[in-house]
């Protein structure tokens, strides 16, 4: 039997045969079908079947299965339980895996009764689950597939306006290209009340843009928000060096070392910025020393480039940071 025979029509009945009785098969064909053709109503009226008359037995071998199938018929049936939350959160972590699929196309995900009783938390959370593998979202073809969220979004952020949670919500237009709808998403949390989250969601945004000007000073708002932030001193910083700002880079790191003098980004930052301005040979040799700390090595390459591109360094010195630079696990043993 087919996904394009079940998406069709075919009943339960026939569902069941072909599967040999066993509801849990019957599942993996059904959400098959749906993979096919997410918006047709035919396997989801079956499931909602199963789950009328096996629900019991497909509950016990559902939540002890993780796979993509039983998440995606976890999601449907707790719809069917008018829990909205897990729904969704469900649905976030299947679309995440597979965003290659148009999941949000299913008709419950567009039904007034979810739309109506989602919270503002649960679809957040599920928009930062579609995320988590760092796939591309930004065509034309993933903004189609991703347009029942966008709907979703825009009807949820206007009933239920929590900043912090419209906040998360922008992060998954912005990553799709959808920046206006990012903004607005910002603007709406921004109408309830004012709080970092959103400041820095505008920031990124902007940033991802190209607009650093704007960007920076989203950052600037976000730190009056919340002064105390390190992370946020350190956004501000990245954005001046990329503005080639290193002297406000650098002084902006001192600034957030008052809150967490130890935190070793931070304290990287502070000496590859400082060595771009003065070309100090102390000073790269900081860096060089912290380099090993850095878990994120894209960032520790950055600020690596940035500080052997300072004045007058010694060119052995900065042979050895470009062989940090090469290297996974940092510098090498003397």
């Amino acid at each position: 039997m087919s996904n394009q025979s079940v998406a069709a029509g075919v009943s339960l009945a026939g569902v069941m045969a072909h599967c040999g009785g066993s509801p849990v098969s019957a599942v993996e064909l059904l959400v098959g079908a749906i993979a096919s053709a997410p918006a047709a109503p035919e396997p989801y009226a079956a499931l909602a079947e199963l789950w009328q008359d096996r629900r019991s037995e497909l509950k016990e071998s559902l939540e002890e299965d993780g796979s993509l199938s039983a998440v995606l018929a976890q999601a449907y049936f707790l719809f069917l339980e008018e829990d909205m939350d897990n729904a969704v959160m469900a649905l976030g972590s299947v679309t995440g895996v597979r965003p290659n699929v148009a999941w949000g196309a299913a008709p419950w995900f567009g039904d007034a009764r979810f739309l109506g009783a989602v919270g503002a938390e649960a679809l957040a959370e599920a928009c930062l689950r579609t995320l988590d593998y760092g796939h591309d979202l930004d065509t034309d073809e993933m903004r189609e597939r991703f347009a029942p969220w966008f709907h979703a979004l825009d009807v949820v952020s206007e009933r239920n306006p929590v900043p912090e949670s419209l906040a998360a919500m922008a992060r998954l237009p912005r990553a799709c290209g959808r920046y206006e709808l990012s903004f607005a998403l910002c603007d709406r949390a921004d109408a309830v009340n004012r709080v970092m989250w959103t400041a820095v969601a505008r920031a990124t945004t902007w940033r991802v843009m190209g607009d650093l000007d704007q960007a920076a000073a989203a950052f600037e708002c976000a730190l009056l928000l919340d002064s105390a932030n390190w992370s946020l001193y350190l956004d501000l910083v990245d954005v001046r060096a990329e503005q080639g700002d290193f002297a406000a880079a650098a002084s902006l790191v001192e600034q957030g070392l008052e809150y967490e003098p130890h935190e070793v980004s931070l304290r990287a930052a502070g000496a590859a910025y400082r060595t771009r301005v003065s070309g100090s040979s102390d000073d790269l040799r900081a860096l060089i020393a912290l380099a090993p700390e850095l878990a994120n090595t894209t960032y520790r390459n950055l600020l690596i480039d940035y500080a052997c591109a300072g004045p007058k360094l010694p060119r052995r010195l900065v042979a050895k940071a470009h062989r940090i630079r090469k290297s996974r696990q940092g510098p090498p043993h003397p």
